[in-house]
């Protein structure tokens, strides 16, 4: 008699044990963690340069379509760079985060970013599209 498969090995949740997905393989236990993947990960975000200048853009990449507004290039630490972070935050009434020196803010945002940034004194640039 042939051996029926047990359909465990193929559950993804459960209420009985949560996320069953293992943790040290690709992906990491994550939704959308697929082995060979091109590009071998997220991008690194770029890093002030010398020029001074704060750099806003709005991108899409890596987001599955949806828009977020990035600020790099800001001369402040870790923690200037997280207050700046919540005051654009309220500021625009969206969640984001700070983190690698590049605050995120999610949707466009760009010209109250803008407009909130050069009011403080910082040399600001619109980057990209």
């Amino acid at each position: 008699m042939p051996r029926i498969p047990r359909r465990d090995e193929d559950l993804v949740w459960s209420s009985d044990g949560g996320d069953t997905r293992r943790r040290d393989g690709p992906g990491g236990g994550r939704p959308g963690g697929k082995k060979g993947r091109k590009g071998g990960g997220a991008p690194k975000p770029p890093q002030a340069d010398a020029g001074g200048r704060v750099k806003v853009r709005r991108e899409t990449a890596g987001r599955r379509g949806k828009t977020a507004t990035t600020v790099s290039g800001v001369p402040l630490d870790d923690d200037g760079l997280r207050e700046l972070a919540g005051r654009l935050k309220k500021r625009c009434g969206v969640g984001g985060s700070a983190k690698d020196g590049v605050i995120e803010l999610q949707g466009d945002h760009r010209d109250v970013v803008v407009e909130v940034l050069r009011a403080e004194g910082f040399d600001v640039v619109l980057a990209g599209g």
